[in-house]
């Protein structure tokens, strides 16, 4: 059987729509990245944050790392997370997804186990785009996505066309977030107001799968 002990948060975006760097985002009292890291860490011994600003952590309980090929967005952390993992299987989310489902991370993981570790990745479908966070990578992509940078290859729909993935219909998905939540980017302040009031409130229904990651 193959493990699954690392999770890879990617913390390296330029934020653009935010207008400031996500990773340092205030939920509670402590950063967004550092919420991650601590619920994480409740599931996986290893974690692993692929961030621009490695200067801005003073963790000695997690490994940083900073993107190998530059430029190259998600796929270059994705890249710099699996090169630094031990294990075969990881489990990647980006820095702006507050919204952890331990449940549904074990249920990928049973659905690797059921289909005998034959997989690349493991990724759920939205209609007709995809989710290429909250999934599982397996480090066998790696000369997939070396091949893609030489090429100049910077999505990560040409890096799973060409990989044995193994796709989660919605529906299937939506029994373990109904509204998508688990899904849910911080992209901009709208998005921001809106997670706070979930936050304080717990109005998981009031968001609606608006920005998904279209790619």
């Amino acid at each position: 059987m193959y493990s699954m002990d690392t999770a890879i948060i990617l913390a390296g975006g330029n934020s653009k729509r935010m207008g400031f760097d996500k990773q340092f985002i205030n939920i509670g009292s402590m950063s967004i990245t550092e919420h991650i890291i601590e619920a994480l860490k409740e599931l996986f011994p290893n974690v692993i944050l692929v961030t621009n600003k490695p200067q801005a952590y003073c963790r000695k309980d997690i490994e940083i790392t900073q993107d190998i090929y530059k430029g190259f967005g998600p796929l270059g952390g994705i890249h710099a997370g699996l090169m630094k993992s031990q294990s075969q299987y990881n489990y990647i989310l980006a820095c702006d997804m507050p919204f952890i489902n331990k449940d549904y991370i074990r249920y990928m993981y049973k659905k690797l186990e059921d289909n005998e570790f034959t997989a690349e990745a493991v990724i759920t479908k939205y209609g007709q785009w995809i989710e290429p966070f909250n999934a599982i990578y397996s480090k066998a992509l790696l000369p997939r996505i070396e091949a893609g940078v030489l090429a100049e290859k910077k999505k990560i729909s040409g890096l799973l066309r060409m990989a044995d993935v193994l796709y989660i219909e919605e529906e299937e998905a939506r029994n373990f977030s109904p509204d998508w939540n688990m899904f849910m980017n911080i992209n901009t302040e709208k998005d921001l107001m809106l997670y706070r009031a979930m936050e304080q409130e717990d109005m998981y229904g009031a968001y609606q799968a608006s920005n998904v990651n279209k790619i």
